[in-house]
This record gives structure tokens, sequence and C-alpha cells, in this order.
């Protein structure tokens, strides 16, 4: 499956009910992920709600076109103003959740911060970033190691059709000295006006439950969090059955038995 934009082609794929069926739980990947890298995780999503799954690679990832290095440093802004709204009309999405991992969950957060989009019912944040901490930027620079010196660029191969421009991409802006300025999210959070379910590891090195913390600080909605001991980035991956039960739960709740299953 193929999603056509003014400027290229993304690779897409969908599990479950259609559309014009059931609602969708549109899932968006962290910022080294892809379409292949949610693995099971969407058909058993799918199982689990009832909902209908898509899911797709940004421009720069997976199989989808290219982009241009480097990355501007409002990037994520972009995608969740400007692409993701195409790609939601593209689909033919007439409601949904949007369940973003990390910098998904962020471009999550902007898309339902700065429109009043009708179809999107709520969002699931899988270790969303809402701010810069300082704590996270070892992790992001050990990943800059292991890229130049280890195995990532070719485990990175296997997902990205160019590992280096899926890499540097994510990996360039979170080391420029100017990004903590320009992200900054926590006023997309404060116009968000669907519920939210934050589901954050414990032990996740690029982010710690301060991000929660903002996130219920700031939103006006209700916002209801799971917090995982011991998990790391990918809450999805480490703790599956957890996460599964926590988005069955919302998502039946959210739109109705009736309506979901």
């Amino acid at each position: 499956m193929r999603i056509e934009l003014a400027e290229g082609a993304l690779e897409a794929a969908w599990w479950g009910k259609g559309p014009e069926a059931a609602p969708t739980i549109l899932l968006l990947h962290e910022g080294l992920g892809s379409l292949s890298l949610w693995r099971d995780f969407p058909e058993r999503l799918a199982a689990a709600t009832g909902c209908g799954v898509m899911a797709f690679s940004r421009f720069g990832y997976g199989q989808s076109d290219g982009i241009a290095l480097p990355r501007p440093l409002d990037a994520m802004q972009r995608e969740g103003r400007e692409v993701l709204p195409r790609v939601l009309d593209a689909a033919g999405i007439r409601r949904c959740i949007l369940l973003g991992h990390s910098d998904g969950g962020s471009i999550a957060v902007i898309h339902a911060g700065s429109h009043q989009d009708q179809r999107v019912r709520g969002l699931v944040l899988l270790a969303p970033h809402v701010f810069v901490e300082d704590s996270a930027l070892p992790a992001i620079r050990a990943a800059r190691q292991r890229w130049e010196e280890g195995d990532l660029r070719a485990r990175l191969a296997r997902h990205h059709r160019d590992p280096e421009a899926a890499f540097l991409g994510w990996n360039d802006t979170w080391l420029h000295p100017d990004f903590p300025r320009v992200f900054d999210l926590q006023p997309d959070v404060a116009h968000i006006r669907v519920p939210i379910l934050v589901v954050q590891g414990e032990a996740d090195p690029y982010g710690t439950p301060e991000q929660v913390q903002a996130i219920e600080r700031e939103a006006y909605c209700p916002v209801e969090a799971l917090l995982l001991p011991g998990i790391g980035h990918a809450p999805h991956q480490k703790a599956p059955e957890a996460v599964l039960a926590a988005v069955q739960d919302f998502t039946a709740r959210l739109f109705g038995a009736h309506e979901a299953l």
C-alpha cells in the first residue's frame, strides 16, 4: 500500500477493518522507526481492540520516498501540522486514535494541539517527548557512537532504504544546540481537546516520568498515565500485554463497545 502526496509516496499497511467499518488506530513511529519496525504489534492491536490499524513510514524512513539532509529543526512540527492531515485525508480515515511512539508521540501531540480535527478522538502516547531533557542526551550521543563504530548502520539498513537519512535526520536534530529552544510542545499539549493515554517506561534512557508530568500539568482534557517499572523506551515491545490491555480499555471507553468491536 502506498500513500501518494504531492511531495512523494509513503509506504503504508492496514490491518483489520477498514475506516468505513470501524474506528482506526493510526500508528506513528519513533525517530529511528519505520513500518516494518512495528513488527507484530499492529496485528495484535487490531485483534485486541476490534479497530482497524494503519501504519506508515514518514518521508526518509522505511521504504518511503527520501528527504534532503539536514532536516529542519522543526521537522516534527511540520509533520504534525502539514503532512499528517493529508495522510488522514488520503487514507480515508473517518474517526481515529493517534498512537505515537517517541517522536511519533510528539507528532501526535503537535497535530492534536494545532488542529481541531474531528476525526481524531484520542491520543495514545508511548514514551513521548514534549521537551528536551538533558538526561536523554547521553543516550542519543551513545547511539551516534554505535552508528559510527558499531552495528547500528547495518541494523537500520534492514528497515530503511536510506539508513543514513533515517539516522542522521534524527540524531543531528536532537543533538543540535538550538533544538531545545525549537522543541517545546507544552503549549501544544495545552490546546489538545481529546483524551490522552500516556505509557512511560520508568527505565527509559530517552525520557523520564517528567514528560508524563508535563502532559498532566498542561493538558486541558483528561490524561491517563501508565508507568511501567523496569521498562525502557519501547513499552509496546517489552511489555506488550500491559500496553495492549491499556489501549483496549481506552479504545472501548472512547468509542463505545458497540462501535469499536
